[in-house]
């Protein structure tokens, strides 16, 4: 972590979201610069959701060294079209590939006739490039990634799986806006488990908005375990914490 920015126990609070935005954007460039100078090509994990808009489009209007980045991404819903505007290839390609020349994205293709291979297949590509940095956020239920607390495996032995997603985290979707219906969202989901989302050796964690005040409350004070995932993110030796005044209203 660069001198003087938040750490995960000392989050940054911002105003407002696009604050918030603005902060995590700013530290996630600095480290990005100094990551591409220091090791030319490299790997970035990138989270998606309401969440992380204000950041990713702050941090797309940056010039940063894209042609240096290759991309991942956390999870996908399983049955869903790259073409679905829920699903997260869309929000990526709309929010960050399109807008950034990266040196290749690799997507999650969690509507392929076999989910066990496609999630094999995306454990190979993080294992030939291990990411160096991951921007990711917090569900309101405490999950990473889509790691629910049913789900949550702290030393778990795959890098990615597939997973069954609770009635919290479904009702999130709904109530963001990606769904119209809870009927609407899908059952089942690929994810980056908890141990592949840890072993990143630096991440932004950006969570904004009155929805999370209680969750965030949760991960900073609760006791550590799957039953609250994100809680986790206290071991972590390089997490950055950004809020906003809404989400941090609790602390």
């Amino acid at each position: 972590m660069s001198e003087g920015a938040p750490g995960f126990a000392h989050p940054f609070i911002a105003a407002d979201a696009a604050a918030l935005g603005a902060a995590a954007a700013a530290h996630a460039a600095a480290r990005i610069r100094a990551l591409a100078a220091r090791h030319g090509r490299f790997a970035v994990v990138f989270a998606t959701g309401a969440s992380q808009l204000a950041t990713l489009r702050a941090l797309t209007a940056m010039d940063l060294p894209w042609r240096q980045i290759v991309g991942f991404h956390l999870d996908e819903y399983i049955g869903l079209s790259a073409g679905h505007p829920a699903s997260f290839r869309w929000y990526l390609r709309e929010e960050l590939a399109a807008k950034a020349p990266f040196a290749a994205f690799h997507f999650i293709a969690a509507d392929a006739a076999d989910a066990a291979a496609a999630c094999g297949e995306y454990a190979r590509l993080l294992a030939a490039e291990p990411p160096r940095l991951g921007l990711i956020g917090i569900g309101e239920n405490g999950h990473l990634a889509f790691n629910d607390p049913g789900e949550a495996d702290f030393d778990d032995p795959e890098a990615v799986k597939i997973v069954t997603l609770d009635s919290a985290c479904r009702n999130q979707q709904v109530a963001e806006g990606w769904f119209p219906r809870l009927e609407d969202v899908p059952a089942r989901a690929i994810t980056l488990t908890i141990p592949a989302i840890m072993q990143i050796p630096e991440l932004v964690v950006s969570v904004p908005g009155e929805r999370k005040a209680a969750i965030v409350e949760r991960v900073l004070r609760g006791p550590i375990g799957p039953e609250c995932p994100a809680t986790i993110l206290r071991r972590h030796a390089r997490a950055a914490l950004f809020l906003d005044r809404a989400s941090a209203a609790r602390l």
